[in-house]
């Protein structure tokens, strides 16, 4: 560590979809600052994940999966987030997945290859390998491709490595004072924050290509003397679409309420009351003047 001064940077975190970068942040910053599921495109947003240390502010930049194939102007915008927040980065941490490199992992790397900011290399997944002997051609061909400040095997879901992982990208922010306050740990407001939960249901619960069909808008939160009442719409791009998320006698739609309501109820500390409406917008996800509505940052 640099001990002249307080470290305080923005770190990227880039790597294809679904290799469980939003997962990492979560854990790093020890909260829930992005959703996650299964299923690639979770996460559309550029979303802050705030580490406050006696010495170093560490800004987790998470970020959607880079596409080797953006098909429609969401999935265009997204990989216009990511190279920005590239960009705008002191480090970058780029994640792969443990024996699984990717036509997708080239993609990330070629992009790297022409920034001069440090990349540190995390391998997730980890504690799905046995035998760690395993990992070893594939750091060596990683080594091989680029020049990594460090590389770091990690399991975001255990919380393996993740101490190493912090130090070593603190170790090469920038001298500065902190660029938020100590008591913030995302940049993202309760909106945001709840819209995501109701959608992260949503995923978890939604086959084939409807939860990529999908978006969330919060019309409106209320705190009453019997706690908080939130109304959200579920927009979806076909009618077809609509009768799947509402399910027969309205069961999927009361199945995402409850499953959003109980852990909004936690994570607000009081009661909860979650109304849902289903609506249609043809091909939103291919709409610019839509995603500007929903709240994607087309710049």
């Amino acid at each position: 560590m640099n001990e002249t001064g307080f470290q305080a940077g923005f770190i990227a975190v880039v790597g294809r979809p679904n290799v469980g970068k939003s997962t990492l942040v979560n854990a790093l910053v020890g909260r829930k600052v992005s959703i996650v599921t299964p299923k690639p495109q979770t996460t559309r947003h550029r979303v802050l994940g705030i580490v406050n240390e006696p010495a170093r502010q560490l800004v987790f930049v998470d970020t959607p999966g880079l596409h080797a194939r953006a098909k429609n102007v969401m999935n265009r915008s997204m990989n216009r987030v990511s190279m920005a927040s590239i960009a705008d980065a002191d480090v970058v941490l780029m994640v792969v997945e443990a024996l699984r490199l990717k036509r997708e992992d080239e993609v990330v790397l070629e992009r790297l290859s022409a920034s001069p900011l440090p990349v540190v290399l995390a391998v997730n997944k980890i504690d799905l390998v046995k035998d760690k002997k395993k990992l070893l051609p594939l750091l060596a061909e990683l080594t091989a491709r680029q020049s990594f400040a460090a590389i770091i095997p990690v399991s975001a879901l255990k919380g393996e490595q993740l101490a190493s992982l912090r130090e070593e990208l603190g170790a090469l922010l920038p001298v500065s004072p902190p660029l938020y306050p100590s008591s913030m740990q995302s940049d993202r407001d309760q909106g945001f924050h709840v819209g995501e939960i109701i959608r992260e249901k949503l995923m978890w619960r939604l086959d084939q290509e409807v939860p990529y069909g999908i978006a969330v808008e919060v019309e409106k939160i209320e705190t009453t003397d019997e706690g908080v009442r939130i109304s959200a719409v579920i927009w979806v791009e076909r009618a077809g679409q609509k009768a799947i998320v509402i399910g027969k006698q309205g069961k999927m739609l009361k199945e995402v309420g409850r499953a959003a309501r109980l852990e909004l109820r936690e994570t607000l500390g009081q009661p909860v009351h979650v109304e849902l409406w289903v609506k249609v917008r043809e091909n939103w996800s291919d709409n610019e003047r839509a995603l500007r509505q929903l709240g994607h940052d087309l710049t």
